[in-house]
């Protein structure tokens, strides 16, 4: 299986891309969330000039925080930074809008907006809508300034639903999941995909790039010899997965309760206990601003209470090397073609065990 890391887009990002490159890691990519990370456009500008041939993702955009056109002129602007080594995920705003407070998007909508990705990313025309007024739009500076000739990979993020596979088999792309190590899980989506892709009518170059792999963000903890599998230094490793988790049932649980319900008593008392120590409710209007500030960063000591070992077990990778071989082998199995680490805790090592395991 290949390997890779996720990232937060924050000064000397370049750094670790240069060394994830060094490492022999195949991927480098850097979160899309706005109002919690720096911008992943600038970020991968610097990663492009510094690296040469590690391929550089944009995880994840949506229709929700980005126009079309900008977000292609984005993504064209970095491929001819880095010839044929881009790639973008796109998803309808899970996170990113939910730290501004609103929903995610609708799959119809994340279609049109891939649909349009594509086309622009590939010099073609594209239909855009604002309100009721519709026109055809193309990139109208070509050349150096955009590189539409060499090919732009995307992927569709998708959680537990068919809708976004179904996505992914209709446009021809691959998939991204977070947390996702369930190989039941991954074969269904895979059907679903394969599904959705029979008998689809697509332009002959419909797609910008041919591939379509599949893609897992998690984390990566190695055991030492005794160590407690849910002691402090795993929680402190794959705390930032499972509070993500947590704050999004909690922010969910009122409006779109469908999630919060499926947890056990366990993890619904967790949750309630993260609102209660971040001062909000699962109703209150402005509580995107107390559960999402350093998402996905490194927990405080005080919250590792939280990080429940069932929670831990579901969303990431802890273990002895046979261990986590095992169930790296597990997933490359059910068609994973990358895993991808979320590191928090010291990164450079993080990346170095990964690819001391896999590559």
């Amino acid at each position: 299986m290949r390997a890779g890391v996720v990232v937060t887009a924050q000064p000397g990002v370049e750094d670790l891309a240069v060394r994830a490159e060094e490492l022999g890691l195949h991927s480098f990519w850097v979160n899309d969330t706005p109002m919690v990370h720096g911008d992943p456009f600038v970020a991968l500008s610097l990663c492009a000039k510094a690296t040469s041939r590690i391929r550089l993702g944009i995880g994840v955009t949506s229709p929700a925080l980005r126009s079309a056109p900008a977000a292609a002129s984005g993504l064209a602007s970095l491929n001819a930074l880095a010839p044929g080594r881009i790639i973008c995920a796109v998803g309808t705003g899970n996170t990113a809008r939910r730290t501004l407070g609103m929903r995610p998007t609708t799959a119809a909508r994340l279609e049109n907006f891939t649909v349009a990705l594509q086309d622009l990313c590939a010099g073609r025309s594209t239909e855009y809508r604002e309100g009721d007024r519709v026109r055809d739009i193309r990139f109208l500076h070509a050349g150096a300034h955009v590189n539409t000739a060499d090919p732009i990979e995307f992927v569709v993020a998708a959680l537990l639903g068919p809708k976004a596979a179904a996505v992914a088999g209709r446009r021809g792309t691959g998939l991204i999941s977070f947390g996702l190590l369930d190989p039941t899980a991954w074969h269904a989506m895979h059907d679903t995909r394969r599904h959705a892709a029979q008998g689809t009518p697509r332009h002959p170059d419909s797609h910008t790039d041919s591939r379509a792999d599949s893609y897992v963000v998690t984390s990566l903890h190695l055991l030492d010899e005794d160590e407690d599998p849910h002691g402090d230094a795993a929680r402190d490793a794959t705390g930032h997965l499972v509070l993500s988790l947590l704050a999004f049932a909690a922010d969910t649980a009122a409006d779109t309760p469908a999630f919060a319900e499926q947890l056990g008593p366990e993890e619904s008392e967790a949750v309630r206990r993260l609102l209660d120590r971040r001062g909000t409710t699962a109703t209150a209007p402005d509580r995107h601003t107390k559960l999402y500030p350093n998402y996905l960063g490194r927990i405080a000591p005080q919250d590792r209470d939280l990080v429940l070992p069932s929670l831990m077990n579901n969303l990431a990778l802890v273990g002895t090397r046979d261990d986590l071989l095992a169930r790296i082998a597990t997933l490359e199995q059910a068609g994973v073609d990358e895993l991808l680490i979320q590191p928090v805790i010291d990164p450079p090592t993080e990346m170095a065990l990964l690819a001391q395991l896999l590559t």
